[in-house]
């Protein structure tokens, strides 16, 4: 047996996985170089040797929840990752003029996709499963959940930051009679946000968060804290407290890490979300520390597993209509970033957090769920 072969069988070991082994779970090696690769390279290697037709497996999402499990992602030290590490010190990712390039390569990917594979208003985050049996009431229940969280009246003037295609925008006029700005760095959730909310006081900006300057009753932001990076988070909570009413309240909806880095996995940088990263509880305390207060924290990390295998769901039933769009590797590339982001919350690497803030000048502050 090849050395490098023996070092990944040495590192499966405890875990219920067994190369080639007859499990649903078992990895099937197709291509011997895979074992160089995921050494050389980590989860890079992993996932583009996936891609690359190198390997293949029946649950996938099953494998990678074992790998984490057994924290094999943390014990594979790829010298690929130093270099890579050093940059994320030095350089800010997510500085201005960078901001759009999230927007271009995810969001952009065309609508069809996303309208294969999300609900029907749209919402690209975790839905709220306690009373739900379905996508699309998951995400009902979730935008409502965000209005009342935030105590939206009729009238209310709202800012939605990171907008999406507009489902919380449309839901909150529609349903709690208010005034939304949107912002987005995407032209073709811009497009899309803008038609469907059409005849509603609904307003979509293509805009990077940190040209606001106008104040709102109450503000939102829901799955884009995420691309903020590390270095702007204190930027990102001045520019909401300035532009937050007196009395108002904010509340992020961000995937959170149970532990604190500068850098998003390199292969979800390289493929799915480039200039990203998850925060830390530290690093958002850090954040808000002296400028906001923290009125409630919610986690419901479990529910994002389900909304997850949801989507991959819908997008493997639906390929038969977009594969005249994309390629064979553009599905396997999205199978696993679907499946292997179900698995980071399964092993509860990966954490669904709802964060109420105030200015501290709002009373009692009581939980809603």
């Amino acid at each position: 047996m090849k050395p490098k072969k023996q070092v990944i069988k040495k590192l499966l070991e405890d875990t219920e996985i067994e190369i080639n082994g007859s499990n649903p779970w078992d990895p099937q090696i197709e291509d011997e170089r895979f074992y160089a690769r995921v050494l050389r390279e980590g989860n890079l290697g992993l996932g583009e040797s996936y891609m690359d037709g190198w390997w293949h497996v029946e649950e996938l999402d099953v494998l990678l929840t074992k790998v984490l499990n057994a924290n094999l992602d943390r014990k594979v030290k790829a010298w690929k990752v130093l270099p890579y590490i050093i940059k994320s010190k030095i350089l800010n990712y997510a500085k201005p003029s960078k901001a759009h390039e999230v927007g271009e390569q995810h969001y952009d990917k065309g609508n069809d996709l996303y309208r294969a594979m999300l609900d029907k208003r749209m919402v690209y985050t975790s839905g709220y499963w306690r009373n739900a049996d379905n996508l699309e009431q998951s995400q009902e229940d979730k935008l409502d959940l965000v209005c009342r969280k935030i105590g939206l009246e009729k009238g209310d003037k709202i800012l939605d930051i990171g907008c999406g295609w507009g489902s919380f925008a449309k839901f909150a006029a529609e349903e709690y009679r208010v005034k939304v700005v949107g912002v987005t760095v995407s032209k073709e959730q811009k497009k899309f946000a803008e038609k469907n909310c059409e005849g509603l006081p609904v307003e979509i900006r293509l805009q990077d968060y940190r040209e606001i300057d106008e104040k709102f009753d109450h503000i939102v932001s829901l799955g884009m804290f995420e691309h903020v990076g590390y270095k702007n988070y204190r930027t990102y909570m001045e520019v909401v407290e300035n532009s937050l009413k007196d009395g108002g309240l904010f509340l992020l909806d961000v995937i959170g890490n149970d532990r604190t880095t500068i850098r998003s996995d390199r292969w979800y940088d390289k493929y799915i979300f480039p200039n990203s990263m998850l925060p830390s509880v530290k690093q958002i305390g850090s954040a808000i520390d002296d400028l906001l207060v923290l009125e409630d924290w919610h986690n419901f990390g479990p529910d994002y597993d389900k909304t997850l295998m949801a989507w991959h769901k819908n997008f493997v039933e639906n390929w038969d209509k977009l594969k005249d769009n994309y390629s064979d590797r553009f599905f396997r590339m999205w199978k696993y970033y679907l499946l292997s982001f179900a698995a980071t919350f399964r092993a509860r690497k990966h954490q669904q957090w709802q964060m109420v803030f105030s200015k501290g000048d709002v009373g009692e502050y009581r939980r809603v769920s």
